[in-house]
């Protein structure tokens, strides 16, 4: 199986089952003089993990991380930052009427169609779980990000038919984690909780939206066509479970513009820059970032997995049958999707910011101490 992997010179692998012993990532291309700690990764996997209120799965995984790799005397080294979650509640046995009877909706079926075989314990690879270890090594890209001023944060802007109004990128940062659904506007975060409790209690689910936000983000980064920043981004979003549609910008709303009414005008800003005026396009012009921040929104359909009757096929013994899918589901996806779509913001930021040497890919100067000389063999020795 491929398509492991993310990024160019930031690189992230990942590896794991639902249900396996452990969930894994390494990460390669992190500079070298990082100070980082299994605490401050640890922050943002307490925002994914499970089980942390009534509208998430009650499975009890602490998702503790442990680094096995790349750090020495609390500082990167330059060499491939191994972390591993252990896996500590995985219940298999009640996905035993699935083996041969794909779920609606899941990758049941298509990977048995590919592989000729699946971990079907909890989904396996196809899991939304496996999502843990990116937000571990997004949050040593965020870290990277942090100490060359770019800021970033998300929040639930919508859930169902309920949707906040449009907030500053100071009110997302200061309220986005005061309730349950990380929804920053407290009147509406209400509104959406009741909503996902009727589902919940109908036996069904509900889905929803992410807005995302990056500020002092450099122009310049990124390239036409290809490996254009919205290009690159949506491949990240996109790969986030349970995803139907990214946008960045003015996003679907464009089709409703003339051009002159979405065209950016120019004009000169305090410093004497040309900047454009309403940054419709979300700091994105030509694929290449303009300097201004970076927005968009990330829709989540409602989780598949729910506990009402449904129909399915078991394709071993030819039967149609109607089955419950019994565990322990989200009712929806968006407040634990929040730091997985930060996650996945900060991986691509940190690697066109590589790319573009933006960050030295050698530095070691941070290190304190017996660490802090003015010779770099490997600046020096090329």
């Amino acid at each position: 199986m491929n398509g492991n992997s993310f990024g160019h010179l930031f690189q992230v692998t990942t590896f794991g089952e639902s249900h396996g012993e452990a969930m894994g990532v390494t990460v390669s291309g992190c500079p070298a003089g990082i100070e980082l700690s299994e605490e401050d990764i640890q922050a943002d996997l307490d925002r994914r993990k499970p089980g942390q209120s009534m509208i998430s799965t009650s499975r009890g995984e602490p998702d503790d991380v442990s680094i096995k790799s790349g750090v020495q005397d609390g500082y990167t080294t330059g060499t491939p930052i191994g972390m591993i979650i252990q896996n500590k509640d995985a219940r298999s046995g009640k996905y035993e009427p699935f083996i041969t009877a794909p779920r609606p909706s899941h990758g049941d079926f298509t990977y048995s169609a590919k592989f000729g075989t699946r971990n079907w314990g909890g989904g396996g690879r196809s899991s939304a779980r496996e999502t843990v270890n990116w937000v571990a090594a997004g949050a040593i890209a965020k870290k990277l990000l942090a100490q060359e001023g770019v800021e970033l944060k998300a929040h639930v802007n919508q859930i169902g038919d309920v949707e906040a109004p449009e907030l500053s990128f100071e009110q997302i940062k200061a309220h986005s984690e005061e309730n349950d659904v990380r929804c920053a506007h407290p009147e509406t975060a209400v509104e959406m909780q009741e909503l996902i409790e009727q589902y919940q209690e109908e036996g069904d689910s509900i889905g929803g939206s992410i807005y995302f936000e990056a500020r002092g983000v450099p122009r310049g980064l990124g390239a036409p066509r290809f490996d254009s920043v919205e290009s690159r981004l949506g491949q990240a979003m996109m790969s986030v479970p349970a995803t139907t549609a990214f946008e960045f910008g003015l996003g679907k709303d464009a089709r409703e513009y003339t051009g002159y009414e979405r065209n950016d005008h120019w004009e000169f800003n305090d410093d004497g820059d040309p900047v454009p005026a309403e940054n419709d396009h979300g700091g994105l012009q030509g694929g290449i970032t303009s300097g201004e921040p970076i927005y968009g929104e990330v829709t989540l359909h409602a989780p598949t997995s729910i506990p009402k009757s449904q129909q399915t096929v078991d394709w071993e013994t030819g039967e149609e049958k109607e089955e419950k899918v019994i565990g322990r589901h989200d009712p929806v996806l968006p407040p634990r999707g929040v730091p997985v779509v930060e996650a996945m913001l900060a991986l691509t930021l940190v690697d066109f910011m590589l790319l573009g040497g933006r960050i030295n890919p050698d530095r070691v100067d941070d290190r304190p101490g017996e660490y802090d000389t003015e010779y770099h063999p490997s600046r020096n020795d090329n």
